[in-house]
């Protein structure tokens, strides 16, 4: 390979002769040859944004020159309408402030700024203007996964919580057998078991969206320790004023940038929100596959649309695929949940060391549930149909329907009827006839398992 020599601080070494980065960016390619993952390119989407906004910051502060101020932002759109992340090679494993990912942006921006201002460009001295890796890197955490959560995941779980809504209106007639502890229990309407699911994603919608604040303050101005050491004192608002602009996301300064760049306590507190979403997704997504199971020998209340073959040796067979990545989903961001949560504990005195960790797996959690949220609500809810037989089966043979007979025979004499009936595999409502003198209409009247379903006396 052709390679070229830059130099930095510490010296010189080779670089990819084509490569748009330069000595830094180099150096942390040879150092971390870790995991081979980079971070999300929703991340590098935000961070080269913030490099643009610092730029329109500073011509506005007369900070830089107004010409090369442009440079640095053209040179950002034309990343941005190609495949940018070829230009960013560089592990999530790195240091831990994140600063040879910042250097990264800081070098190609410079590289193709340079070519259009005409002059040098510095990486550090013009590109990173009034900025530090330190706020930098914790800022596009928030300003990313804020744009991520408004514009990918809320418009999900809304679409997944309507897709629920309308399903629970079109089955609402079927009336199955409630179950706790996994036994038979109290029949409910197929409807009212959805609309739970709905109300639970809906909680954490308003959950998340209390979240969107704190998240849109942001680190930048702080600088190296949090002081705004080399930055303008106007920098933070000007800042924010022009990364809202170019996101469509409001952003404000921090109101303390000490707590913004020594901690990650918002996205350790949204992270868990996130783990929340996730457990709520798991519940529905167990629950389709216990309703869709059998078909013979399994519940068999509910048919998920068929959407592949479900073995490679036995024919026929058809698995509920989307609700096991579901499952699969939920898990990973708990597990992410758990890598955040130990790098949130990572901020020692003026800096976290575990941002980019942080960054990656927050990312991550959001783009996993934004795109099983909606796989779940068009290729597993919208789709299902139901077993009305089967349904039917269940309920006049379960026992448990006795429990509306307990104020009119009392619970002992209502126990009595209902082992009666299970032992003998018998209705109840025939048991009971046996058994009181109340007459077959009275119990149809008072067994109705659709009136059951409403509640009170």
């Amino acid at each position: 390979m052709k390679t070229r020599i830059e130099k930095d601080s510490m010296g010189q070494l080779d670089v990819p002769a084509q490569a748009l980065y330069g000595a830094q960016t180099q150096r942390a390619i040879n150092n971390f040859p870790i995991s081979g993952q980079r971070l999300p390119a929703a991340f590098i989407h935000s961070l080269l944004l913030a490099k643009a906004a610092a730029a329109k910051a500073n011509v506005r502060l007369k900070q830089i020159p107004p010409d090369m101020g442009q440079a640095i932002v053209t040179s950002v759109d034309t990343l941005l309408e190609g495949d940018f992340m070829v230009h960013f090679p560089i592990d999530i494993y790195q240091t831990g402030s994140g600063t040879s990912t910042n250097m990264n942006a800081n070098e190609v921006l410079a590289t193709l700024a340079s070519k259009l201002y005409g002059e040098p460009v510095s990486p550090n001295d013009h590109v990173n203007y009034g900025q530090s890796s330190n706020d930098m890197i914790p800022g596009t955490i928030h300003i990313s996964a804020a744009v991520q959560l408004h514009k990918e995941l809320l418009p999900a779980l809304t679409h997944l919580a309507k897709v629920i809504r309308k399903k629970a209106r079109a089955v609402d007639r079927y009336v199955k057998t409630g179950r706790t502890h996994l036994m038979d229990a109290m029949p409910v309407r197929m409807s009212q078991s959805l609309e739970g699911w709905a109300v639970q994603v809906e909680q954490n919608i308003q959950l998340l969206k209390a979240q969107q604040p704190l998240l849109q303050t942001l680190a930048q101005g702080g600088t190296a320790v949090g002081t705004g050491i080399n930055a303008h004192p106007k920098f933070a608002a000007e800042f924010a004023r022009q990364i809202s602009t170019l996101t469509g996301v409001r952003f404000k300064p921090a109101e303390n940038f000490f707590a913004h760049i020594s901690s990650q306590d918002i996205a350790v507190a949204l992270s868990g929100q996130l783990k929340t979403t996730a457990v709520t997704l798991m519940k529905i997504a167990n629950d389709l596959r216990w309703m869709n199971s059998g078909p013979l020998a399994g519940l068999g209340e509910i048919e998920l649309e068929a959407l592949q073959p479900g073995s490679s040796i036995m024919p026929g067979k058809v698995n509920p695929v989307i609700p096991e990545a579901t499952a699969m989903v939920a898990a990973q961001v708990i597990g992410n949940d758990a890598a955040i949560t130990v790098g949130g504990q990572a901020g020692n005195f003026e800096l976290n060391v575990m941002l980019p960790m942080i960054a990656h797996n927050l990312l991550g959690s959001i783009q996993l549930l934004a795109n099983v949220s909606r796989l779940l609500a068009d290729k597993a809810i919208a789709t299902f149909k139901v077993n009305e037989a089967r349904l039917q089966e269940a309920l006049d043979k379960n026992p448990i329907l006795v429990t509306a007979l307990n104020p009119v025979v009392g619970y002992l004499k209502a126990a009595e009827i209902a082992k009666q009936a299970y032992k003998e595999k018998r209705p109840v409502i025939d048991v009971a006839d046996e058994n009181t003198d109340l007459g077959q209409a009275q119990l149809r009247k008072l067994l109705d398992p659709k009136k059951l379903t409403e509640g009170g006396l």
